[in-house]
């Protein structure tokens, strides 16, 4: 779902330099100031298996973070930035999700082409693409 989002969570979220956060209820259970997929990466490799049930902040969700957040089994997410690709997933996952601004998909850096991890996880499960994705952060 798009449009303005009217939470004081999200909007301390906003205005902090966290870039990613994870809430088990009320309480921040993890936060993060790392960019891209990293913080995504460090909460899954914390906490695997995953309980589930969080509710997640997030600056950029497209495809890639959408399968993320299926492996860390949120219940929700928040973001400034969502993709068609990422509604999708979420939406087949069952995991509510809110943002600001809807986009056809997540573009790279320059905003010339298809962001390559959102590229990188289209056909993939979950677990396909957090090995694929690992594979690459470690080049």
């Amino acid at each position: 779902m798009s449009g303005k989002i009217k939470s004081q969570r999200f909007s301390e979220f906003v205005n902090s330099k966290d870039t990613f956060r994870v809430y088990r209820g009320r309480r921040l259970v993890f936060a993060s100031r790392k960019d891209k997929l990293a913080p995504m990466v460090d909460y899954i490799d914390s906490c695997r298996p995953c309980a589930g049930g969080v509710t997640v902040y997030d600056r950029i969700v497209g495809n890639a973070a959408a399968l993320l957040l299926k492996t860390m089994r949120a219940r929700r997410v928040f973001s400034e930035l969502g993709s068609e690709n990422a509604i999708r997933t979420l939406d087949e996952a069952g995991i509510t999700h809110r943002f600001n601004r809807t986009v056809d998909c997540i573009m790279n850096d320059p905003g010339t082409d298809m962001c390559p991890m959102e590229r990188l996880s289209l056909g993939k499960t979950p677990d396909e693409f957090l090995r694929a994705l690992k594979e690459r952060m470690k080049r």
